[in-house]
């Protein structure tokens, strides 16, 4: 009978080594060089060295990413941008754009005024479209069925001839009526809430109302301006004869385009609360003539 030795595996005899070497236990110990007296010792193993080492380079990982993420300290990290100075830039973008747009409208107001009073063409270009068919259904129920003292007005101006349209004579001559023979009509019935105060920049006077109140024009003219203003919401203004301009401030929608021709008494707009400056549902109503701001309770009847 023979019998064969058996041969062990070279690989797997380094594994079982290499494994076992993991597991030799060392002791390390702390000595006092003069004295050679024994402080501190500790048994320990590579596998033990290896497991204390992880779990430390773990929890270092693990609080370097808190005080990156949770503390004001990653304001240092270069290249980190700070989301409250983000948030600051963005609404400094928005307030710029808006105050350049105030401007436009501001700048493109006075030179229509100007242009008028000069007696040339005004700019055309319109910041806002008349309100559409869901705007125009939201104000339907709108009441703008002629009172009795409406009908008289407009009798007594029929009279006078005020609303011939034709080109001509009749139309040069009504162009040329004198101040004192304009009868401006009510834009709007309501209470005075703040009165014609040119020493405090206020050129005109408010007139408190119910929202959705239609605005009426005070007589028959061309419509100079009808845009959105940020300050004053949406505005139109008007020419008269007699170089009389009305202005109508903080409306919620505006019915008249630039360039179309008006009547005394037709409704040209709907009582808001539009415009930064604007402490709730009125019309600012401003009167000018000759280029300079007149107090137009001394021409109108509110």
């Amino acid at each position: 009978m023979a019998f064969r030795k058996a041969v062990a595996d070279p690989d797997s005899e380094k594994k079982v080594r290499w494994y076992h070497k993991l597991r030799d236990k060392y002791r390390l110990i702390i000595l006092n060089e003069d004295t050679f007296e024994e402080k501190l010792s500790f048994r320990l193993s590579r596998l033990n060295v290896f497991v204390v080492t992880g779990m430390l380079a773990i929890i270092l990982i693990f609080l370097t990413t808190y005080l990156i993420a949770f503390t004001p300290l990653r304001e240092y990290i270069p290249g980190y941008k700070d989301t409250n100075i983000q948030n600051d830039l963005y609404e400094l973008q928005l307030r710029a754009d808006s105050i350049e747009e105030a401007v436009r409208s501001k700048d493109l107001f006075i030179r229509n005024m100007k242009k008028v009073l000069a007696g040339e063409d005004f700019e055309t270009e319109m910041a806002n479209e008349l309100p559409d068919s869901a705007g125009r259904a939201k104000y339907a129920g709108i009441n703008n069925t002629r009172s009795k003292e409406d009908s008289i007005l407009r009798a007594d101006y029929e009279a006078q001839n005020l609303y011939n349209l034709k080109v001509g004579e009749k139309e040069t001559e009504r162009k040329n009526l004198p101040l004192s023979k304009l009868r401006f009509f009510t834009p709007l019935k309501g209470i005075i809430s703040n009165r014609f105060n040119p020493s405090q920049q206020h050129f005109g006077l408010d007139v408190a109302a119910a929202s959705n109140e239609a605005i009426k024009s005070a007589y028959d003219g061309t419509v100079i301006f009808s845009e959105w203003t940020a300050e004053t919401g949406y505005v139109i203004a008007i020419q008269h004869p007699g170089n009389v301009i009305s202005v109508y401030k903080h409306n919620s929608v505006l019915l008249r385009k630039q360039g179309a021709f008006v009547r005394a008494g037709e409704t040209i707009a709907i009582v808001g609360d539009s415009g930064e400056f604007s402490t709730g549902p009125h019309l600012h109503f401003e009167l000018w003539i000759n280029g300079k701001a007149v107090n137009p309770e001394d021409y109108i009847k509110f």
